[in-house]
This record gives structure tokens, C-alpha cells and sequence, in this order.
């Protein structure tokens, strides 16, 4: 479905990312891991056409989409829910949600959309009329996913999903992260937590200052002694 081939990223003069090569394959969770600054946000940045690579291709359903436009991207079928969750605060929930569905004319469809996120987060439907502001931390995440939900992706990009939460609020969105797959959704996702990230996933990547030092299925990496030591506290 995606494909990563050698992409070189930077701000400015310095390299984030150095000749990154990876796959997501239809109907799978791939997950990234890395400590700060391995320039994993970069990576889904680069994806999403917030970014251009200086070198390498990025291809999507076998179109190349590294020198597209963000909007085209969402467009042709990924959605990214960002880092920080970058919702519109000023906005109500339900124009947020509206705006994750801006690329979108299929009125009918968008509206039994609408039911479907409602229906998977009652929390979010419970603040429609709110301030997204006024929400809470765990609240405002999943307005971020409901929102990138809008668009239909083919591949949702997650960016550090459980980002400040309370650990009950960790679990309850990852149980999201498995739901949406069984659903039909592809996720690409980027995580700090690298054991939630690895329980959760088909296969993954780890990727330190900007290189791409190792890949394996979810289940060996999270008992690889390498990993372990690195990024699961032993």
C-alpha cells in the first residue's frame, strides 16, 4: 500500500531523516519506535506532504505522492492525526470534525461517517456543541483521531497518540487503535511507547536519529534483548 524508497528529509542544513526505507502493507498496524529527536513525527510529516524529501520516493497505492500537496494527499486516501493533536480550539467538536471532512462532497456518506465516529467515541459526541478548547487531554485525542477518521483513509497516520495521558486513558486508545484495524483501517502508527506500539502492531520499524537500524514483527521486537534494553526499561 505504502512504500518508502531512500528518503533523505531536512530542516535546512540538517538531516532528520537518512535514506529511510519501509512498507505498509494493506489491512496492517506498523508501528515506528525511537527515542526524542530520531525524527519519527519527521517521517509522517514527509508522508503526509508537510514535508518534501530531498532525495527518495514515497509511493501509494503504486502512485508516487512526494511531491504532492497536503490536501491531494488526504485526497488520495492517508489521513494524519498529528503530534500535540492540533485541534482547532476556538472551533466547536463538531466543526472540527467537519473540517477533517473538508476534501469530501459525498454528503450522504460523510453524514453516516459522522454516526459511525459518534457511535465508536460517545465522549466526542457528548461535547459537540462545545468549545474543542474545553475539552480534556484524553477528549482532545480523540477529536484528533475522529477528525482524520472524516476524511475515509485508506491509511490513518497516528503521531504519538497517548501523549500525556493517564495510563486508563492509554489503554482505552490503543483498544481504538485495534478496533479501527479490525475495522478495515491501515495504521501507520508513532510511538513513544514503545511496549504499547509493539503489543499493538503487525510489524515494526526503529528508527535512531534519523536511520532506520531495525524492523521485525511486532511480537519479536518486543522481546528482542536489543530493544529491551533501549526503549522497554530492562
Amino acid at each position: 500500500m505504502l512504500k518508502i524508497e531512500q528518503a533523505s528529509v531536512f530542516y535546512g542544513a540538517i538531516q532528520a531523516l537518512n535514506k529511510v526505507s519501509l512498507h505498509v502493507e494493506e489491512g496492517e498496524v506498523v508501528s515506528i519506535i525511537g527515542s526524542n529527536g530520531a525524527g519519527k513525527s519527521t517521517l509522517l510529516r514527509t508522508i503526509s506532504g508537510l514535508m518534501k524529501p530531498r532525495e527518495g520516493t514515497i509511493t501509494f497505492q503504486g502512485n508516487g505522492i512526494h511531491g504532492e500537496d497536503p490536501d491531494r494527499i488526504v485526497r488520495a486516501g492517508i489521513s494524519h492525526s498529528p503530534e500535540g493533536r492540533r485541534i482547532f480550539t476556538n472551533m466547536t467538536v463538531l466543526e472540527n470534525l467537519q473540517l477533517g471532512a473538508h476534501t469530501r462532497k459525498d454528503h450522504a456518506e460523510i453524514k453516516k461517517d459522522m454516526e459511525k465516529v459518534m457511535l465508536r467515541f460517545p465522549r466526542v459526541k457528548q461535547r459537540l456543541s462545545q468549545n474543542a478548547g474545553t475539552m480534556s487531554g484524553g477528549e482532545q485525542q480523540m477529536l484528533a483521531i475522529c477528525r482524520a477518521l472524516m476524511s475515509r483513509p485508506k491509511l490513518l497516520l497516528l503521531d504519538e497518540p497517548s501523549m500525556g495521558l493517564a495510563p486508563n486513558l492509554v489503554t482505552e486508545i490503543f483498544s481504538i487503535v485495534k478496533e479501527l484495524n479490525q475495522d478495515g483501517v491501515t495504521i501507520l502508527l508513532v510511538e513513544q511507547n514503545a511496549h504499547r506500539a509493539l503489543e499493538v502492531a503487525n510489524r515494526a520499524y526503529v528508527l535512531e536519529t534519523g536511520n532506520l537500524v531495525l524492523e521485525g514483527k511486532g511480537h519479536d521486537l518486543l522481546h528482542d534483548p536489543k530493544v529491551k534494553e533501549a526503549y522497554l526499561g530492562g
